[in-house]
């Protein structure tokens, strides 16, 4: 079974920046929650020469949004850059992915040999569409969602793994609860075996 470009683009840009406005979402309410300035947290970077939360979460939308449209051989929607709030961060991410979802499957598939031609600080660059998709366009999404969640978590944000792959904490809320239906000794056996032949009761859901 193949794979279209329409399905290695367009759907997980847009799970990857729901997952993203949600641990925006839990990133607000923590620092409401302990009283915490949200603007330390918005304005937040993992070394001085890094750019803070709320670059690295516009460069992130715009990843997706012009990586999709340039696919699919369109102009990519242009936002001014001035978000300063977590409210700000979400409805910028929340609007990217709402543009996503107007795109078509018949506009990206077939772009795989299609030239696709983007300007950077650098000057103009090109490159054809499935190295574009798998070799910029992915990576840059998923450096700056994963620096976006690297600032808040080192600043205390209680957000795992499960936040960033959401369709993880069904799959591991099922396992506990399967596990807990199980006698005890076939629970232990079902844990997994840790590099020293030991078995571990239960398994973080952001190991």
């Amino acid at each position: 079974m193949s794979i279209s470009m329409y399905q290695a683009s367009v759907p997980v840009f847009i799970r990857m920046l729901d997952n993203l406005a949600a641990i925006l979402e839990k990133a607000a309410a923590h620092a409401e929650a302990r009283k915490i300035d949200p603007a330390v947290l918005v304005s937040g970077r993992l070394y001085p020469d890094m750019f803070p939360l709320s670059k690295q979460v516009q460069i992130a939308t715009d990843a997706a949004k012009g990586g999709a449209a340039r696919l699919a051989q369109l102009e990519p929607p242009v936002f001014e850059d001035n978000e300063a709030t977590f409210a700000d961060l979400v409805a910028r991410t929340r609007k990217t992915a709402d543009y996503l979802r107007t795109l078509a499957p018949t506009q990206i598939d077939g772009s795989e040999d299609r030239t696709v031609t983007w300007t950077t600080r650098a000057g103009p660059k090109s490159m054809q569409g499935m190295p574009y998709l798998l070799n910029h366009v992915l990576p840059n999404l998923y450096f700056h969602i994963t620096a976006a969640y690297a600032i808040l978590r080192m600043l205390g944000a209680p957000v795992g793994k499960a936040d960033f792959m959401r369709y993880l904490a069904a799959h591991v809320r099922r396992a506990r609860a399967d596990r807990q239906g199980l006698p005890l000794f076939r629970r232990y056996a079902a844990a997994p075996a840790t590099p020293g032949g030991h078995r571990r009761r239960h398994q973080r859901a952001d190991a």
